[in-house]
């Protein structure tokens, strides 16, 4: 689907940049963050920022500050600023709650630990790795563990929307959240296109007549064919800052890795929407 297509299927649409603060933006960031405001800023969208925290054993106040001061550097300005998904347990515990009365059943508990996932998985275990069932008919006590997941149609695999520590998960918390937050168009990496269909899933579960349109976009990667790392400080925008790189340069150079212009010519955050109009 192309740009155009996507944004008439969504009337007054708005989007989402939601970085997680477990470490410094870096270039792979910019790029997300090129093609989200220059798609809205070309097509008359609306940008909400959204500060993913779920996972608040990971996630530093320090990083959600540098979040508001890298944009606010590069000249990103978003239309709103949505709650934290730190300050929304109970919205997804209500979200929760919601599926199992529509569906008895659909939410059981899960005993599995990922060193459990692995042995059954094998080499190939990451977080898309598809659920097997195990503890679907177990008959687990829900008091012996704060880890639920979701029953989901045959082939994808029962999604964990909350953990064994009591925590939210990413492919949940970003679900309700879009409905909460009126997201009509998602704009993302590649790497989470395997997301996708579990999340329209989910949405539908929650009610959603009509999920959000999805555009995904390249990644960034290293010459191995690996992704940059916030945990790898990987060309880090506070480092390239500090070696005197300007705001439209980083910008430029994230235009140019995202595929949306040729070389790294520098270009101010106001200019983003050129680059998508046709």
């Amino acid at each position: 689907m192309n740009i155009r297509t996507l944004i008439a299927a969504s009337p007054g649409w708005r989007t989402r940049f939601a970085p997680a603060p477990t470490g410094w933006l870096h270039l792979g960031h910019v790029v997300n963050a090129v093609y989200v405001w220059g798609i809205a800023r070309a097509h008359d969208g609306c940008v909400v920022l959204r500060i993913e925290d779920h996972d608040t054993s990971r996630c530093r106040a320090e990083f959600t500050r540098g979040i508001f001061d890298d944009l606010e550097w590069l000249g990103l300005v978003p239309d709103e600023v949505a709650p934290a998904q730190s300050e929304r347990a109970s919205r997804y515990a209500a979200a929760l709650a919601h599926i199992n009365a529509r569906a008895p059943g659909a939410v059981y508990p899960c005993a599995c630990s990922r060193r459990d996932l692995a042995q059954v998985a094998g080499d190939v275990f990451n977080e898309e790795t598809r659920y097997s069932g195990t503890c679907r008919t177990r008959n687990i006590d829900p008091t012996s563990t704060p880890a639920r997941r979701v029953v989901m149609a045959d082939g994808e695999g029962d999604v964990l929307v909350r953990d064994r520590d009591g925590q939210w998960t990413y492919q949940f918390a970003v679900v309700v959240d879009d409905i909460d937050q009126r997201i009509g168009v998602v704009i993302r990496g590649e790497d989470l296109l395997t997301s996708t269909a579990r999340q329209i899933q989910l949405a539908c579960m929650l009610g959603r007549d009509t999920p959000p349109q999805f555009l995904h976009h390249p990644l960034v990667l290293h010459d191995d064919g690996s992704k940059l790392s916030k945990s790898n400080r990987d060309t880090g925008i506070r480092d390239l800052r500090a070696e005197g790189w300007s705001a439209a340069r980083v910008l430029g150079e994230a235009a140019r890795l995202g595929g949306v212009q040729q070389d790294s010519s520098p270009i101010e955050a106001g200019a983003l929407a050129r680059l998508f109009r046709e």
